[in-house]
């Protein structure tokens, strides 16, 4: 298997008798003015000890990997949640959830909760999804709203965020409507992903330049990625969810492992794989694994096999891959994953996307959200989206299994380092190197 490394720098609504708020308002108060969901570094003392126990200087021929502690420690884990996921772009939907006005889906990162939807103006906004009354999740699941209303006591907000009803508040003192609206998110998208940024301290009503967004989520891999089909022009097909009993890094290294574990552990699947055609450029947030098919496409296969596949893992858990089919369909396939389950759908998925995040729960647990698309041409064809969906759910099966027997290895007192296997295991050294730049900052 061949290795390509570019060298690129890694720098990276009243009732009566209920009273009414002022209509004067103003935009709700800055992230900035309420508690941080963020943590006090005092407290990350004892998990900054151990990212110092990888290196990320020495040579992939010579590194060892990073510590089972990495992946166990409650600290360690509590210290990531605000270096790397509360920084930074992340991918959180998909812009096709909020395609009309009124639309909104919800989610959770850590201990935010997030409410993302479509004001009536069609702008995309996003707010901590929680009640400034007395903290009641507002909002669940997705679907269509006018406003946001609190199950609990019936305060009310607009879809910018505005605090439009206070229920039985007669009497209350210094109380100032416009401090008490949404507090708002960074929200972006690009290409057919909703991005959110959690950092409290950007700005959250500033105006976002996508440009500069796409720049700072993928480097200079945003040219490489567009010249590859990452658009909007797929049709959703459903949404598949898998709780796992491991480190959100565990299934990140599954994927990054340039294929090494495929011959052993997916046998059904290497024999439509080329697996000595593997190659790997590594970007500044961005790897990139490709391979090329065991076999040559098919007409009257419906152009299922792709030619070529390529792999894009965007740090720091988020998957794009793309696969090339037969001239004859001018197809361009995206399948996003955490996981080598696209190598999986190599042989079935040609003109699939699907999108995949793997969402951290705790030390020892996550979230694998699986959301999948299909090419116009595909559709309503019921038998081939059953059998691919029954193909794709085969091989995250068999990852489940290998994700969490590593995990109870790596809780065992029999391991504490690893090695790289050079030829294939860059992307994932440069995974691990990444995570420790973000720890360290």
């Amino acid at each position: 298997m061949a290795t390509i490394i570019k060298q690129i720098p890694t720098h990276f609504f009243q009732p009566p008798g209920i009273a009414t708020p002022s209509i004067n308002h103003r935009p709700s108060m800055p992230i900035s003015a309420v508690s941080t969901f963020r943590n006090p570094d005092s407290r990350f003392v004892e998990a900054q000890k151990l990212v110092h126990e990888f290196d990320p200087e020495i040579p992939l021929e010579k590194a060892l990997t990073p510590p089972s502690s990495w992946y166990t420690d409650p600290s360690f884990f509590t210290l990531e949640l605000d270096r790397v996921f509360y920084r930074g772009w992340q991918a959180v939907g998909y812009v096709e959830q909020l395609k009309d006005p009124h639309d909104f889906f919800t989610g959770r990162l850590g201990n935010v909760e997030f409410v993302v939807c479509k004001d009536n103006n069609g702008k995309v906004r996003a707010f901590h999804n929680v009640c400034r009354h007395h903290a009641s999740l507002l909002a669940s699941g997705s679907g269509k709203k006018s406003c946001f209303v609190c199950p609990y006591h019936g305060w009310t907000y607009g879809l910018d965020g505005v605090l439009l009803k206070a229920t039985r508040i007669k009497g209350i003192q210094n109380f100032d409507v416009n401090d008490f609206g949404l507090i708002p998110l960074l929200v972006a998208t690009w290409g057919p992903f909703v991005l959110l940024n959690l950092d409290k301290e950007l700005p959250s009503e500033q105006e976002v330049d996508e440009d500069k967004v796409a720049r700072e989520w993928l480097g200079s891999c945003v040219d490489v990625l567009s010249l590859n089909g990452v658009n909007t022009s797929l049709s959703y097909v459903c949404r598949r969810e898998y709780t796992i009993e491991c480190n959100w890094k565990v299934f990140c290294d599954n994927y990054l492992d340039g294929g090494y574990h495929v011959p052993y552990a997916h046998k059904g699947l290497a024999s439509n794989l080329k697996l000595e055609s593997y190659l790997t450029e590594i970007f500044e947030t961005v790897s990139i694994q490709s391979c090329n098919s065991g076999e040559e496409p098919k007409v009257d296969d419906y152009g299922r096999l792709g030619s070529e596949a390529l792999y894009a893992f965007i740090y720091p858990n988020f998957m794009i891959n793309r696969w090339a089919l037969c001239d004859l369909y001018f197809l361009v396939v995206l399948l996003l994953n955490v996981c080598l389950i696209n190598l999986g759908f190599y042989d079935r998925y040609g003109p699939w996307m699907d999108t995949n995040l793997v969402l951290p729960l705790g030390p020892r647990k996550c979230l694998v959200v699986f959301d999948y698309f299909l090419e116009a041409p595909f559709k309503n064809d019921n038998s081939f989206i059953q059998k691919s969906l029954e193909d794709s759910e085969r091989v995250q099966n068999e990852d489940i299994i290998l994700c969490e027997g590593v995990q109870r290895g790596l809780e065992s007192p029999a391991y504490k380092f690893g090695r790289y296997a050079p030829s294939v295991e860059n992307a994932m050294h440069h995974f691990h190197r990444r995570l420790h730049l973000n720890l360290t900052k």
